[in-house]
C-alpha cells in the first residue's frame, strides 16, 4: 500500500532531522535548497512572467519538485515583481523592469550609507533609515527625503502626534510615499497568498519545504546592504570601530528576525546566505574580528530558540573549517558551495551534515554521466555516516539541464539506498 501524503511528510522531515542530528538514515536525500527561475523557464514561462504571476510560478515549482524526484519542495527565492514596481526600487533590477524579459534579477550595490555618515546613522539608526536609506534604494520613496521629519519622540502626545504627524502625512511627497508602500504592500499580500496555498498543497503531496525565510549575518548586511563590498573593505582599514558598532547593532536586529520568521512560518530552518566570509574575501584575522564573532552567535541563537540553522557557505569554505567546528556537532544543516569534501570530512565528518555541492557548472554545461559520477563520488565519501543530502552548490540553477537534474535522481536512487 502507498504512503500517504501525511506519512511521506513525516519520513521526509525525519529523514532531513536525522541527517542534520548525524544519524545514518535508510537513503541519501535530494534537497533542493532554493529555486528561482528554473522551474518557469522549464515550462516556457518568461521570467517576467514568473516575477508577476505567483500563482503560475509556484504551480511550476509544484510540477518541478514532483518531476524531478526531490524530497523537499525548494523554496522559492524570487519575490514580488509588482512589489519591486510599486516601490521604483533602484537596489534592483528585475526582468519586466529595465531588465529584458528573460534576464535574471540583479542586485545593485553601491554606497547606500555613506563612510561619514556612520555617526548619523549610530544615533538614530530608525530616522536616518526612513529619511536617508529609503530614498536612496527606491525612488517612489523620495518623499521621505522632502520633508523635514522630526524624531518620533516629539509626537508621543495627542497633540503633536495630531498637529505635527497630522502635518507631515497631508505633504504631498510623505502621501506619496506612503501610497507606494501600500501599493507594495498589496503586491507582497497577492505573492504570500500563492506562497502559503502552495505550500499547504505540497505538504498535502508529501513535501516540505526546505526552509521558512532567510535571516543575513550582521556583517553582509552591512556590506551588502549599507556600505558595499569596497566600501567595507576600506572601512576595516578606516573605520574599524564604526564599522563593528553597526554590525553590533545589526546583529541584534537580526537576531530578533529570526526568532520572529520562525514563529511566523512554522518552519524551524532559517536560511543564513552568506556572502562576505568564504576565503578570499578577508584575512583570518579580520574574518574573526569583524565576521566570526556575530555569525557565530547568530548560529548559537538559533539553536537556543529550538531552530535549525541553515547556512549557505557561498564561495569556497575549506579555509574556514577550523571556525566551523567550534559550532555544536549535530545541529547546523550546512550547506556548502565550494570546499575540499575530503578535508571537510576529516575536520568536521563528525560534526555537521554534508548538504550540497554537486557543482552548478555541472548541472548547466555537463552530462548526465558526469552528474550520475560526481554524486557517486559524494556517496562513496558520505556513504560510512550517510550525514549527506544532495543538491547543486547553489540550489537548482536557473540554466540547469533536465536531464542532469534525472540523472541526479537517478543517481541518488542507484548509489544511496543503505
Amino acid at each position: 500500500m502507498a504512503a500517504t501524503g501525511e506519512e511521506l511528510y513525516k519520513q521526509r522531515e525525519q529523514r532531513f532531522n536525522d541527517i542534520v542530528a548525524l544519524k545514518r538514515p535508510d537513503r541519501v536525500p535530494i534537497v533542493p535548497h532554493v529555486i528561482h527561475y528554473f522551474a518557469t523557464k522549464w515550462q516556457g514561462i518568461s521570467n517576467r512572467q514568473a516575477g508577476f504571476d505567483h500563482q503560475a510560478h509556484y504551480d511550476a515549482i509544484r510540477d518541478a519538485t514532483v518531476e524531478f524526484g526531490w524530497d523537499f519542495t525548494p523554496t522559492n527565492g524570487m519575490f514580488a515583481a509588482d512589489g519591486y514596481a510599486a516601490l521604483g526600487t533602484t537596489q534592483l533590477r528585475w526582468p519586466g523592469g529595465d531588465l529584458p524579459d528573460d534576464a535574471s534579477f540583479q542586485f545593485v550595490e553601491d554606497e547606500y550609507l555613506k563612510a561619514d555618515e556612520y555617526d548619523e546613522f549610530l544615533s538614530d539608526p530608525n530616522g536616518f533609515t526612513l529619511t536617508k536609506i529609503f530614498p536612496r534604494i527606491a525612488g517612489n520613496l523620495q518623499g521621505f527625503a522632502q520633508v523635514p521629519i522630526p524624531p518620533l519622540f516629539w509626537m508621543a502626545n495627542t497633540y503633536y502626534l495630531m498637529n505635527v504627524g497630522g502635518a507631515l502625512l497631508a505633504a504631498p511627497p510623505i502621501r506619496s510615499a506612503l501610497e507606494s508602500l501600500l501599493a507594495m504592500s498589496d503586491a507582497v499580500a497577492g505573492y504570500f497568498a500563492a506562497d502559503a496555498a502552495n505550500a499547504q498543497e505540497m505538504a498535502a503531496l508529501g513535501y516540505p519545504r526546505t526552509w521558512g525565510a532567510p535571516v543575513i549575518p550582521a556583517f553582509d548586511v552591512v556590506s551588502d546592504m549599507f556600505r558595499s563590498l569596497r566600501g567595507s573593505t576600506l572601512d576595516m582599514y578606516r573605520h574599524p570601530e564604526q564599522l563593528l558598532a553597526t554590525i553590533d547593532l545589526v546583529q541584534e536586529a537580526q537576531i530578533g528576525l529570526a526568532k520572529m520568521v520562525m514563529q511566523i512560518t512554522g518552519n524551524p530552518r532559517v536560511f543564513i546566505p552568506m556572502h562576505r566570509g568564504a576565503g578570499g574575501f578577508m584575512s583570518d584575522e579580520q574574518f574573526e574580528k569583524f565576521y566570526w564573532p556575530t555569525f557565530k552567535g547568530l548560529v548559537l541563537a538559533i539553536i537556543e530558540a529550538g531552530g535549525v540553522p541553515n547556512p549557505l557557505f557561498e564561495g569556497d569554505y575549506t579555509p574556514r573549517l577550523k571556525y566551523l567546528a567550534e559550532f555544536p556537532p549535530g545541529k547546523v544543516a550546512g550547506h556548502f558551495d565550494k570546499i575540499d569534501r575530503v578535508k571537510f570530512k576529516e575536520v568536521l565528518g563528525d560534526k555537521m551534515c554534508f548538504w550540497g555541492n554537486v557543482p552548478v557548472s555541472l548541472l548547466c554545461t555537463g552530462t548526465p554521466r558526469q552528474v550520475k559520477d560526481d554524486v557517486k563520488e559524494l556517496i562513496d565519501l558520505f556513504g560510512d555516516t550517510g550525514t549527506l543530502m544532495l543538491d547543486s552548490g547553489l540550489g537548482v540553477p536557473d540554466e540547469a539541464r533536465p536531464e542532469n537534474l534525472h540523472a541526479l535522481r537517478e543517481a541518488a536512487e542507484e548509489y544511496g539506498v543503505f
